[in-house]
């Protein structure tokens, strides 16, 4: 769901500025950077780079980050030097907009500049061979300002990105976090001193990866992206320093469709469109599904909540929906899933993934934005690409008086807020998509199992079901990943 708010900020950005190179040739600029001469800093020493890990504190999303931390720490052990700074997000802070990297800018500034060289930022399913690490890292001048990383970039113009560089999307490169991607610290110390002298903008955060490249390069003050091709994720290559998982999790056996509850929001202009392809696709592996709309319609069916149709928003009906679920349904049922009739959604996909999580914890989940964070603002789940709840969660959320202000007012955003009071983070997966394939840079999709996408606009959604969604061979975890992460956790 995006707020008016959001809908007059989609102002394009003005055309790049800088004079790029191609990524090719970027990257082959790179690879030649010590036979250049650019670096004068031939041995770098692990105590000089912090390792950041963008964790979140969930359950299982901390014990992957610690158990990354154990592999960066064993091999540094096994390479006989003094054990690096190995930092997670989640436990830096309090405050609800850590994650976005930019608020924590100063505390490593006035904590590791003095003897540190760099930041190297990871996701937790980053896989890092840390000999391959420092071997990329000295080709690389440390005393000069470096922004390092797997490059992406926009196939085309995206209202993700707010249509930026809509003449030559291509032309603007920002990194893919799942390769890592790092920050000299000269480079850190300006940017802590310009976040000292001018606020934070923005009161959307939205593709964190894009903004963050966008704040750096800072309209051609700052420095672009250096594209680095040992910062991988597919891991293909031997001399690449980093990978990624890009299989599903499956921590034990799936969830059962049974302990899964779909709720599909509709209303009676979109039953003749909508409703048939949720039924063409994905409907049918849904075990308990209902469609709650303002008409109640026998043929579908649909159930009609008594809470009027509003063009944007949809609280009233979304917690109605809740109401519903907590005192209606079997209190055995262990998960709500709130979707959007135009989006699509693997259902066996998500058996697998919230096998990872445990119900019994207040667990909101999906794809993560942010409202005014760099001012006390709050996360949400962004609801077109659906939001995933634990009874428990829902449960504390009807428990407390928050609640829609209007029955229009932005469900995701209202629950974000509500949720933030409850001191209830919600919890992020890449694998929701608030937006279409076509939205994404292809090389960003290459490495995931995607679970949802969002909007009918401009695509055959039959056929984008078909080819991203449907349940397909090797699509999930097998036995012989599930007994590593067991022993992993």
């Amino acid at each position: 769901m995006r707020p008016p708010a959001l809908l007059a900020l989609l102002a394009c950005w003005p055309a790049f500025a800088l004079v790029s190179e191609d990524t090719n040739k970027e990257v082959k600029q790179s690879q030649n950077l010590e036979k250049s001469g650019v670096s004068r800093k031939k041995d770098i020493d692990l105590k000089e780079i912090v390792f950041v890990i963008q964790s979140q504190s969930n359950s299982f999303h901390a014990k992957r980050a610690e158990q990354l931390k154990r592999s960066i720490l064993q091999q540094a052990a096994a390479l006989t030097q003094e054990p690096p700074r190995v930092l997670l997000t989640h436990q830096l802070v309090v405050q609800e907009g850590g994650w976005t990297i930019l608020p924590l800018l100063l505390h490593f500034s006035l904590t590791y500049s003095r003897n540190s060289s760099w930041i190297f930022f990871c996701e937790e399913e980053t896989r890092i061979k840390i000999p391959q690490l420092l071997k990329t890292l000295r080709r690389y001048d440390p005393s000069k300002e470096w922004f390092l990383g797997k490059a992406l970039h926009d196939e085309e113009s995206t209202i993700i990105h707010h249509y930026a560089f809509s003449e030559n999307p291509t032309a603007f490169k920002y990194p893919d976090f799942a390769a890592g991607w790092a920050l000299s610290f000269p480079l850190v110390n300006k940017l802590t001193r310009r976040l000292k002298s001018e606020s934070l903008k923005s009161d959307f955060t939205i593709d964190l990866k894009h903004e963050i490249a966008l704040y750096i390069w800072d309209k051609g003050h700052g420095p672009p992206l250096t594209p680095v091709p040992e910062l991988c994720t597919d891991g293909v290559d031997p001399s690449c320093a980093t990978t990624c998982q890009s299989l599903l999790p499956l921590c034990g056996n799936p969830v059962k469709k049974e302990d899964i509850f779909v709720a599909v929001k509709t209303c009676k202009k979109f039953h003749g469109d909508r409703i048939p392809i949720v039924k063409q696709t994905w409907g049918g592996q849904a075990s308990l599904i209902e469609y709650y709309s303002d008409y109640a319609e026998s043929s579908i069916p649909t159930v009609d909540l008594g809470i009027p149709n509003t063009e944007r928003g949809h609280c009233g009906k979304t917690f109605a929906i809740l109401e519903r679920f907590l005192n209606h349904s079997n209190d055995k049922i262990a998960w709500l899933v709130i979707v959007d009739d135009d989006t699509l959604i693997s259902i066996s996909r998500l058996q697998h993934l919230l096998s990872c999580y445990d119900s019994s914890e207040p667990v909101i989940l999906g794809e993560r934005y942010g409202y005014g964070l760099g001012t006390g603002g709050y996360s949400y789940i962004t609801g077109g690409g659906g939001m995933v709840f634990s009874r428990e969660a829902v449960r504390r959320l009807l428990a407390s008086k928050c609640r829609c202000y209007s029955n229009s007012a932005p469900d995701d955003m209202v629950l974000g807020m509500c949720f933030s009071g409850l001191g209830i983070p919600v919890t992020h997966s890449p694998l929701f998509h608030q937006a279409r394939p076509v939205d994404y840079p292809k090389a960003y999709l290459s490495h995931q199992v995607p679970i949802s996408f969002h909007k009918h606009w401009n695509i055959d959604p039959v056929e984008v079901y078909f080819t991203w969604l449907a349940p397909r061979e090797g699509a999930q975890a097998g036995p012989e990943t599930q007994q590593r992460w067991k022993e992993e956790l």
